[in-house]
């Protein structure tokens, strides 16, 4: 502002110079001579009368017309070039007597002290050689006290959202119970290969199964895999009425294992990521169809070679294969894979007790019966020898399997031997994945009886 200007206030500006407070016509001081911004007249801020020119309308009034005035940010204490203060000194650990210290070993290995214990604990570690050497063990027996979990999701939880979905609106068209246990266990397969890189495609896979007595392997990959449930599903395909995926191709007997190295063999490149889709495809449109066709299709025969399975057992079948193949995948690329749900895990157990007579049959057939075993032949349909199958774990049960025929009824009264396993290892079995001498079986009764029931079960498992 000029001198002689009129101020905001309607009073002359009148420079001193001597630096004294200039007044108004009131008499009261509204400026300093020092001109700085934080001057001894104050600011709109901090209470007193603010100057003209600093944002407001003279004498601490507020001017509408005219922007607040922004303080300037301070500078941080790094950037004004003055000492920065002491740090607050570090707690001390409590000093705890030595056989205090030595009692919390077992709570700090478990990530269960205090941050003042843990300092005090880790603090006597540096000092104390036995203690040091305990508390290394016991974070050790930890680590074998957790067990590595699995970043899948539960897998009863599908079944139980959808249980729980069907509850409030049940489906038009249901599925099956027996082609459940198929349609969940495609999906966890499918869930765990969607995630796959090339290398994990490519990975090596062994094919375990037991055959003449003897474990039998044969190599592939991952893909090569898919491409054989893809192979064999055609199987329930064909019995059904749908297309084949082996059309084009003529496998030399029409198995599981034949049709499967038919498939391999038509490839002129080893399967690829790109055999997933139609097996996904093909998994879909089986869970469909028999949902359309209703259980009265359960019933319809689906050939398997040397013999025919119904349409409700195959897709059991189909489902136990899938999960057993799916625990190859998954140890081949290190990834855990728990057990099917327990009602379909039962539902599998229950399929393969009720092969179990036809597998001893068809061993002692092939002179494969234990030496000097001696049979009880009855009439068809009367009581006879009889093995008591206990499976323990959440699929398990009871199961009284004839010994000596086929056509003979399991007869409690009639019962020579007893047998005991636990789900997972009894399908491992059945899978040809646990030799029948290496099964931890409880076993009590005819010893001869038991080693063919047990063979017989390892039997069951094919390619």
């Amino acid at each position: 502002m000029e001198d002689g200007e009129a101020g905001e206030a309607g009073q002359p500006w009148e420079p001193t110079g001597s630096g004294e407070p200039r007044q108004g016509a009131s008499g009261e001081a509204y400026g300093s001579g020092d001109g700085g911004e934080g001057d001894a007249g104050g600011s709109a801020g901090d209470g007193g009368p603010g100057r003209p020119g600093d944002g407001d309308g003279g004498f601490g009034v507020p001017d509408p017309a005219r922007p607040p005035r922004i303080p300037l940010p301070r500078p941080a204490v790094e950037d004004s070039g003055q000492p920065l203060p002491d740090p607050p000194p570090a707690a001390q650990p409590p000093a705890l007597p030595h056989p205090v210290l030595k009692s919390l070993l077992g709570a700090w290995a478990l990530a269960a002290c205090s941050p003042e214990e843990t300092a005090a604990v880790e603090d006597h570690l540096g000092d104390c050689g036995t203690c040091a050497v305990e508390a290394r063990r016991l974070r050790e027996a930890v680590g074998l006290l957790q067990r590595p979990e699995s970043l899948d999701l539960d897998p009863g939880l599908r079944t139980r959202v959808l249980q729980g979905c069907l509850d409030r609106r049940p489906p038009r068209i249901p599925v099956p119970e027996w082609a459940r246990a198929y349609d969940a266990e495609t999906a966890r397969l499918d869930a765990l290969l969607q995630d796959f890189g090339d290398a994990e495609w490519h990975a090596p896979v062994r094919l375990r199964w037991f055959e003449s007595d003897a474990t039998t392997t044969r190599r592939t990959t991952v893909a090569g895999v898919i491409a054989h449930l893809l192979a064999v599903d055609g199987l329930v395909a064909v019995a059904l009425g749908l297309d084949d995926p082996l059309a084009d191709v003529s496998p030399q007997a029409p198995t599981p294992a034949g049709r499967t190295e038919a498939y391999w063999r038509a490839s002129r490149f080893p399967p690829t990521r790109t055999v997933r889709g139609p097996w996904r495809e093909q998994s879909h449109e089986l869970v469909r169809t028999v949902s359309f066709t209703g259980s009265t299709a359960g019933l319809l025969q689906v050939p398997y070679g040397a013999g025919e399975l119904p349409l409700r057992d195959a897709m059991l079948d189909r489902a136990f294969e899938c999960w057993v193949h799916a625990g190859d995948i998954a140890d081949a690329v290190d990834y855990p894979y728990d057990p099917p749900a327990p009602r379909h895990l039962n539902g599998m157990i229950d399929l393969a007790a009720r092969m179990l007579p036809q597998a001893l049959a068809a061993r002692r057939q092939a002179g494969l019966t234990a030496p000097g075993a001696t049979r009880h032949l009855v009439s068809a349909g009367r009581p006879g020898r009889s093995l008591r199958l206990e499976i323990e774990g959440s699929g398990g049960g009871e199961w009284l399997i004839p010994l000596d025929s086929p056509a003979a009824v399991a007869s409690a009264d009639h019962e020579v031997a007893h047998v005991a396993l636990d789900d997972v290892e009894f399908c491992q079995l059945a899978a040809g994945h646990v030799s029948p001498a290496e099964a931890a079986a409880g076993q009590v009764g005819d010893r001869e009886a038991i080693r063919d029931v047990l063979f017989a079960v390892a039997g069951l498992s094919r390619m």
